[in-house]
């Protein structure tokens, strides 16, 4: 979710410990600031001393990898953190509205091919917000992805956050809402099961309680992910708040499991969605 400043390696090492608690993957936040300099690296690397065990997922952004020479930089990243998958996270859309941005994503497939087939760990593609289309994910899986984020538009608008920090108004407003929500993204790309069976599709953007869980699950989602919620927990009410929270969506998503009749997540991935009034 975060690291690359002073206050992260707290954060980092809070969230990583209740996750290891109940064994729950967990995902840093942009390593680029680690590419640039040294500073802050235990803001990273904290997550691994304080979650031994579980699956924890590096993170790099789509405009560093189509900048690759070789994989050398990225492999090194996951190192830090003991990584056992790396995301390489898409946001033309952040970055055409950052002030800092950089929209030059030429290159970036060649690159993600190139992580696919030199680390050593899988490589998960992911949006940030804005949703990933059929047409997006077949090339991503064409070249060999087998994990894809839909991270679609219903929760952290990270264009409306770039918005924010410039303080005042401008053309880029208009793209505040841009994107593809996630329930659409996931129809779309679960489509691609059928050519490739291996794939592995993560839900998130606007995930908040445990029926969006159970709803993910069921348009074929075979992970669920979720992250301001769950900081914004942390950062209000501890440790025990961020517990809890997630013991409240575990006991929603077996409640809907029971309303379903859905023994097993596989049992509820193969429920039929239909429309309530």
């Amino acid at each position: 979710m975060t690291g690359g400043y002073k206050e992260a390696k707290l954060i980092n090492r809070q969230l990583a410990e209740v996750c290891e608690e109940k064994k729950i993957a967990l995902g840093v936040g942009s390593q680029r600031q680690a590419l640039e300099n040294s500073d802050y690296h235990s803001s990273f690397s904290i997550v691994r001393k304080a979650a031994p065990t579980i699956p924890i997922i590096g993170n790099i952004g789509a405009s560093e990898v189509a900048q690759l020479r070789d994989t050398s930089s990225i492999q090194k990243l996951a190192d830090m953190i003991q990584a056992n998958a790396f995301a390489i996270h898409l946001n033309p859309l952040q970055e055409l509205v950052q002030p800092e941005g950089s929209t030059n994503f030429r290159g970036v497939l060649n690159g993600i091919e190139k992580l696919v087939n030199k680390l050593s760990i899988p490589v998960i593609v992911k949006e940030i917000g804005a949703g990933i289309s059929f047409n997006v994910a077949k090339k991503l899986a064409d070249v060999g992805v087998t994990y894809i984020d839909v991270a679609g538009a219903g929760g952290t608008s990270w264009a409306g956050v770039e918005i924010l920090r410039k303080n005042k108004s401008s053309w880029q407003e208009i793209f505040w809402d841009w994107g593809i929500p996630t329930a659409d993204s996931l129809t779309q790309v679960s489509e691609l099961k059928k050519e490739f069976p291996s794939l592995q599709i993560i839900s998130s953007g606007g995930i908040t309680n445990g029926i969006e869980i159970a709803k993910s699950v069921a348009m074929s989602a075979d992970v669920v992910g979720s992250a301001r919620p769950l900081l914004q927990q942390l950062i209000n009410y501890g440790k025990k708040g961020l517990d809890q929270l997630i013991n409240d969506w575990h006991s929603q998503l077996k409640g809907a499991m029971f309303l379903v009749g859905a023994l097993t997540i596989d049992e509820l991935q193969h429920t039929a969605i239909q429309k309530v009034s």
